[in-house]
């Protein structure tokens, strides 16, 4: 059978991440490959007691069908966080979705018709790139520094491209780089998206995870003209596996979130909805970031300690002040052959080349640290800097 595919699905099922994180996945490797939380900081207890609670109080509710907009206690609880951190709004301001990748998803589906321009960081969230090639938009990278995207180069992007739809950013701890972008540079990507006329997705999973530094106002607290729309997630905060995130969006907008979201699923997992809003209800879910927040500054720290030791000197990586991970470039170096080098050595990274647009600057890659025991940290980090050695010796040969 030779079935008609839509012309936007890709001719190969090949899925060189999945196999990267598969290989990963072999016990005795020790991975930095996934972005994976720790999973022994999820409050399991804690939301054991909670949802026999929900049953108890609400269950049969919890168990029908529900609104698309999602349970209105959790987007109460919801609004209650984001104006405490900088974001007006109220319920009618925020729609529940089924994680991070379903806001993405929507987003696109709401503003992408193919050829469509949307801008990005380069390198940023592979799934995101996914999800924009999969509605035929025509992706643009703009380069960034230590403070994230470069703004001159995000005008001149917005400039050549008239037809933007949106901007995507992750200005919180980046995926994959780790960088934050600094207030002023907020504020002039605002001041770019109102004088060209653009929107901005906001994608904030890893803002609240800050162990160093000074906190940073979302992008949307500096949106004066309801063109940002702001998206988080419980999964690097609470749990993934939840699959609960949320947007904040102009009310005319959520509206036609809703609409669209109908499409798709009717409504998020009502059951854990009413588990999250009971657990923020009944506990202080600050309490428990900041317990997320001492175990990854150590670990980072940890991580960042051994790279000094272990990699070559002119090697360069990022030093991330909260989320999950940390972005090394290593000149002169095929990070294909590191890769396969390092699986040799029991040790796994995901390679850059994914998480580019356009060109890509070879040499990188991303490290995670949230997801592995103190002792392996080292351990790793020590077989990866012996690897990349390795692998610099093989091409000096060759």
């Amino acid at each position: 059978m030779k079935y008609q595919f839509a012309n936007n699905i890709p001719e190969s099922n090949e899925d060189p991440v999945g196999n990267i994180l598969k290989v990963a996945g072999d016990p005795k490797v020790i991975s930095f490959a996934g972005g994976l939380p720790a999973p022994e900081l999820f409050p399991v207890e804690d939301l054991k007691k909670v949802t026999n609670e929900v049953y108890d109080e609400s269950g049969r509710e919890a168990l029908q069908y529900s609104i698309a907009a999602g349970y209105p206690k959790l987007r109460e609880e919801i609004a209650k966080r984001m104006n405490r951190s900088g974001i007006a709004c109220d319920i009618d301001n925020i729609m529940i979705t089924t994680g991070s990748q379903q806001s993405i998803d929507l987003t696109a589906k709401l503003f992408i018709n193919p050829g469509d321009t949307v801008i990005v960081e380069q390198p940023t969230y592979l799934c995101a790139l996914d999800v924009f090639r999969s509605y035929g938009a025509h992706m643009v990278g703009v380069p960034m520094d230590d403070d994230g995207m470069k703004m001159d180069a995000l005008e001149q992007a917005v400039r050549d491209n008239p037809n933007t739809k949106f901007i995507y950013t992750i200005p919180s701890f980046q995926n994959p780089t780790g960088r934050t972008m600094p207030a002023d540079r907020r504020q002039r990507m605002i001041e770019i998206a109102a004088k060209y006329n653009v929107m901005i997705l906001e994608d904030d999973p890893y803002g609240a995870i800050r162990f160093a530094g000074q906190d940073v106002a979302p992008v949307k607290n500096y949106d004066h003209d309801e063109r940002v729309i702001y998206m988080s997630t419980f999964s690097k905060i609470l749990a993934p596996g939840l699959r609960i995130g949320w947007i904040v969006a102009e009310k005319n907008l959520v509206k036609k979130f809703t609409l669209m979201k109908q499409t798709v699923d009717v409504h998020s997992d009502n059951l854990t909805q009413h588990i999250i809003a009971k657990y923020m209800s009944d506990y202080n879910i600050d309490d428990h970031i900041a317990k997320i927040k001492d175990v990854y500054r150590r670990r980072e720290g940890i991580m960042m300690d051994a790279i000094k030791k272990y990699f070559p000197t002119d090697a360069k990586y990022s030093q991330p002040e909260g989320g999950l991970f940390i972005w090394v470039e290593v000149p002169g170096v095929d990070t294909q052959t590191l890769f396969n080098t390092c699986i040799d050595h029991d040790v796994a990274f995901v390679p850059g080349e994914p998480f580019y647009a356009d060109k890509v600057i070879p040499g990188t890659f991303r490290l995670n640290y949230s997801n592995m025991q103190d002792d392996k940290i080292v351990t790793g980090i020590e077989r990866l800097g012996n690897a990349i050695k390795e692998a610099i010796g093989q091409q000096v040969e060759v």
